[in-house]
């Protein structure tokens, strides 16, 4: 194998070109790159926030009617029986 063709060369190919990336001029930044990164910012604090509130609301919904359900229905009481047993022994 020769020396810079084994797996670490593709690695110190791309260390390289990153490092000549950094080194050249840098690309102009807006000036109001900040001021749209606080308003996106908390624009995404707010979805966020709602989707949250949404979501706990929803859930809480969900289970009063669960309760209501449980309690007109009573799940956990036999069903009545159908028929009445016959009376033996009188």
């Amino acid at each position: 194998m020769t020396a810079g063709a084994g797996a670490g060369a593709g690695r110190d190919r791309k260390v390289d070109e990153v490092r000549r990336m950094l080194e050249g001029p840098h690309p102009p930044v807006p000036v109001d790159l900040a001021e749209r990164a606080v308003r996106r910012g908390a624009r995404l604090l707010r979805l966020r926030r709602g989707a949250r509130r949404t979501g706990w609301w929803l859930a809480g919904t969900v289970f009063a009617a669960f309760l209501v359900w449980a309690g007109v229905e009573q799940p956990w009481l036999p069903e009545p029986a159908e028929v009445t047993p016959p009376l033996e022994g009188w």
